[in-house]
């Protein structure tokens, strides 16, 4: 473990995954600010930028998809991922804990879900690019099994906003989001 060696040139993957994690924070804050959201749309991912995301981040670039299930593939977890949940409020794996042998799963602010709404839209829009639909991120979670660690009222709202998106579109639903 702990091999990996990329094929990429190292100023191709720095430039690629500053960009990438770039161009996923301002469409994440576009997205907040449709929903009142302006201090989360200002503060999300800042943490990527830190040195132990952002140097995994480059190490381990692919271009199509996060850097993160590489990491894991080579080292068999992933730094920055720990860095990074434990920083951010709008991943699922921020709000459960371990109490004595109990793993708890909190319930989680809606407007973390709502932000939580935000990037997985963003991230469906810049690594699936011209492939992108509405339907995308509920597809996503759908695929993932993120919803068996989510409290049952946080998934509930998730699946709730990712269906609005693809049954009304991205504008109508986010002016449904904004008033729920």
């Amino acid at each position: 473990m702990g091999t990996y060696k990329s094929d990429k040139p190292f100023l191709y993957r720095l430039k690629g995954h500053f960009s990438t994690i770039t161009r996923h924070k301002i469409k994440v804050g576009e997205l907040c600010f449709r929903l009142g959201l302006y201090k989360q749309g200002l503060a999300h991912d800042l943490s990527k930028y830190s040195p132990t995301e952002f140097i995994a981040g480059v190490k381990y670039y692919q271009g199509d998809r996060s850097p993160i299930g590489e990491e894991k593939k080579d080292k068999g977890y992933s730094l920055g991922w720990l860095h990074h949940k434990g920083r951010n409020r709008h991943h699922w794996d921020f709000w459960v804990d371990r109490v004595e042998d109990k793993l708890i799963v909190y319930e989680m602010p809606k407007k973390y879900v709502k932000e939580m709404v935000c990037d997985r839209v963003a991230a469906c829009m810049i690594y699936q690019g011209d492939k992108y639909t509405d339907a995308s991120a509920l597809e996503y979670l759908e695929k993932g099994k993120d919803e068996q660690f989510l409290h049952p009222n946080t998934a509930a709202l998730l699946r709730k906003y990712l269906t609005w998106v693809k049954d009304y579109g991205l504008d109508q639903a986010f002016e449904m989001i904004k008033k729920d």
